[in-house]
């Protein structure tokens, strides 16, 4: 793809880009105006809003996985890390190895740019055609329904690819926070990625061989409080579009919610943890045998909460499709596609489920 420079880092010409959104009102902004008022424009029809059962039972929550086993070889931990992406396609890691002081500093970063008048975000608003900046993504039509969110969004790995005109780099300590957090999470990714491949019937390096370097782009997610949690959705349920998702949450506020067997299940947030997700190309790379999860978000009346989304995804230029691993014994039931024309495709619908998947699957007669 043709670069650019600009600013200090290179990044994919904006007509070739992912993809466009249509722009959309803050929600801060809406909810700093008037907090009693819900627009309709973010409430849900009936059978999309958050009603989530009463009293769960404890083993409908997500797996646990000690990463510090992971990185020692443990076998048994490697099976539940196994496991838990067959049967779940979600799990919480401790002992990854990324500090408390980097973790910290990233969410207080973050808290510090939503925190700026909306005049100085909108100095790092998303252009046309573009994924990265402030604003919001799958914004398609005028008539869909919008989330009760604003993001911003930014490529961070590799470093030539920043594009440093979305970066708030007069916010002290913003840049220095990302890319120290940046640094850190893209080690704990390249060990996921390693004993993925081993999962998958490869060496440690055989999905870099593959799919080269893993690519990293950063969603920061900011939920206001709502008057009415009941009719609107932080986050409208969707499958991510990447190789996995490493997900910082708040320590105190549970927002994210899984579909697992039919069923929403919320997320209760381990301090100091990291969310781990199957992306739709690990779906597709294992031939359905790690399945990528719909998840949405929920909002609350009490307190704002912020999510910082860590992105893993191949070069655009790579074609993803099932492993010859995984299909010696199984009828293939993806087909090989570019990732550039998958993710031009998810980009180009709003967020509906397993929506994205779909269009990639085989028939099968």
């Amino acid at each position: 793809m043709d670069l650019k420079v600009e600013n200090g880092g290179s990044y994919i010409d904006e007509r070739l880009g992912w993809g466009k959104s249509l722009p959309d009102p803050s929600i801060q902004e809406i909810v700093r105006n008037d907090f009693q008022s819900v627009p309709e424009r973010y409430i849900h029809e009936n059978e999309d809003r958050p009603v989530v059962p009463d009293n769960l039972p404890a083993s409908l929550e997500i797996p646990v996985i000690d990463f510090s086993f992971i990185t020692k070889g443990d076998e048994d931990e490697i099976r539940n890390l196994d496991l838990a992406c067959k049967e779940w396609g979600f799990l919480q890691i401790i002992n990854h190895g990324v500090r408390e002081e980097v973790l910290h500093k990233m969410k207080a970063a973050v808290a510090a740019f939503f925190e700026l008048p909306l005049e100085e975000k909108m100095k790092y608003a998303k252009a046309a055609n573009e994924i990265q900046g402030y604003g919001q993504n799958f914004v398609v039509s005028e008539q869909q329904k919008l989330d009760w969110s604003d993001m911003i969004y930014l490529i961070t790995v590799p470093p030539e690819n920043r594009n440093f005109k979305f970066w708030p780099l007069s916010l002290p300590g913003f840049k220095e926070a990302v890319e120290e957090y940046s640094k850190e999470v893209q080690k704990v990714a390249e060990e996921i990625y390693a004993n993925f491949s081993v999962l998958m019937g490869m060496d440690r390096d055989g999905l870099k061989r593959l799919q080269g370097e893993l690519k990293q782009g950063i969603r920061m997610n900011y939920y206001p409080v709502c008057s009415r949690p009941d009719l609107v959705l932080g986050i409208s349920p969707h499958s991510d579009g990447t190789a996995f998702t490493l997900l910082l949450q708040e320590d105190d506020v549970t927002g994210l919610q899984i579909k697992h067997k039919e069923a929403w299940i919320p997320v209760k947030p381990i301090p100091n943890s990291l969310v781990v997700n199957i992306g739709d190309a690990t779906e597709i790379q294992s031939n359905g045998m790690y399945k990528s999860i719909e998840h949405r978000a929920i909002t609350n009346e009490e307190k704002p909460r912020i999510s910082i989304a860590t992105f893993l995804f191949p070069d655009d230029e790579q074609e993803i499709g099932p492993l010859e691993s995984m299909i010696d014994d199984l009828p293939r039931m993806y087909r090989n596609i570019k990732y550039l024309d998958y993710i031009r495709e998810k980009f180009a619908r709003k967020m509906e489920g397993k929506a994205h998947t779909d269009f990639v699957k085989l028939e099968r007669k």
